[in-house]
């Protein structure tokens, strides 16, 4: 289920958003980079300043994904953002955490395949992930 939920992001993020699931729109518009943290660049400096960046790095890099709990992804996002997200889904907050605290760090590794954000941002990953998926 989580591989179709990832795959739904990113064909959204490919802008194919018709008929996706709130979550999924969530996801896309946290990493579009005129979204509310900036993209993958502002997640990045989201997940530095809380102390969090070695998640984040291993989501980039071609190594294992280090997990990240509900709560640690809370702390990186504020419990501000984190409400108004989960009101858009409608869920409530823990629950929404707890979703994107799985799909965040697929996701991040699909959009840097080779190890790095690509140099072009995520558009550049958009359209290489779009070459891989024909």
């Amino acid at each position: 289920m989580l591989e179709q939920l990832l795959q739904g992001v990113l064909q959204g993020l490919a802008g194919n958003q018709a008929g996706g699931s709130p979550l999924l729109q969530i996801a896309a518009a946290m990493l579009n980079n005129n979204g509310q943290f900036g993209g993958l660049p502002g997640l990045i400096q989201q997940f530095q300043r809380a102390g969090l960046g070695s998640h984040m790095d291993s989501w980039i890099s071609t190594g294992q994904n280090m997990p990240i709990s509900p709560d640690q992804l809370t702390q990186v996002l504020g419990a501000g953002p984190l409400q108004q997200m989960a009101q858009q889904a409608g869920l409530d907050p823990q629950t929404l955490s707890g979703h994107l605290s799985q799909l965040l760090p697929q996701m991040i590794d699909r959009l840097s395949p080779n190890g790095a954000v690509p140099a072009g941002g995520v558009d550049d990953a958009l359209a290489m992930l779009g070459r891989l998926a024909r």
